[in-house]
């Protein structure tokens, strides 16, 4: 039963689940919060850690469907988790890139989509993923900050071409609002430093993660550009 194809649905569900379990991954490994304000879990046979704080929990639940809304519409080309510093500096992006395969009816996406891979299959490239994430710190090191400062996080939506976010039918999630230029992939400068951890073709949407390091966090000496849409967290 397993290894029936994924259908398109399945695809952006499957997706969308491990988006939030990257992101919980994202601000523990970077320490964005506390050690103790995450519980050990285990998903895709590997051990992950997962927030405990209800309303930090909400937020990321609500920004994962809000994604979600966008990726089953077929409108997603970038999500972003920016870590930025005390004055909203982007120190490094771990950039989720979409790439839809096949173009699907809505009355269609829930067949199952010949030649695409089944979820067990899913779920291993999944672990891989993780694996690799929580071992981003002999790749990128500690996230150093300046004495008083501190480092926050915000998740960024960059669409497709000429598409804008849909709109909510409910109060959940916070709406998307103009991002700030600089958290985005294009307001990265060419100093900027990005490595690719892993990529899988699903056969329906092809999904990559990558993380960038910026000239701020590399040479920290200048003040950021101002001005994509996101969720501030």
């Amino acid at each position: 039963m397993s290894e029936i194809p994924l259908t398109w649905n399945q695809a952006v569900k499957g997706i969308t689940e491990f988006i939030e379990v990257a992101i919980h991954t994202i601000l523990y490994v970077r320490q964005i919060y506390p050690a103790d304000l995450f519980v050990r879990r285990k998903k895709y046979d590997t051990p992950v850690f997962q927030s405990r704080h209800p309303a930090l929990n909400e937020y990321i639940s609500g920004t994962v469907k809000a994604v979600s809304d966008e990726l089953v519409l077929g409108n997603v080309d970038k999500m972003v988790v920016v870590i930025k510093d005390k004055n909203q500096v982007a120190l490094e992006r771990f950039i989720f890139s979409a790439q839809n395969m096949i173009e699907v009816e809505s009355y269609n996406k829930d067949t199952s989509v010949q030649d695409a891979m089944s979820s067990a299959q899913l779920g291993q490239y999944f672990r891989s993923f993780l694996i690799k994430l929580n071992m981003i710190e002999s790749q990128l090191g500690l996230l150093e900050l300046p004495i008083g400062d501190e480092a926050s996080f915000a998740v960024v939506l960059e669409l497709k071409e000429n598409t804008v976010p849909s709109a909510s039918k409910s109060n959940e999630p916070p709406p998307w609002v103009p991002a700030d230029r600089q958290h985005t992939t294009s307001g990265a400068s060419e100093e900027a430093q990005l490595h690719l951890l892993r990529a899988v073709d699903t056969g329906i949407i092809n999904i990559s993660l990558a993380v960038q390091e910026s000239e701020q966090k590399l040479q920290p000496t200048k003040d950021p550009d101002d001005s994509a849409h996101d969720i501030e967290g």
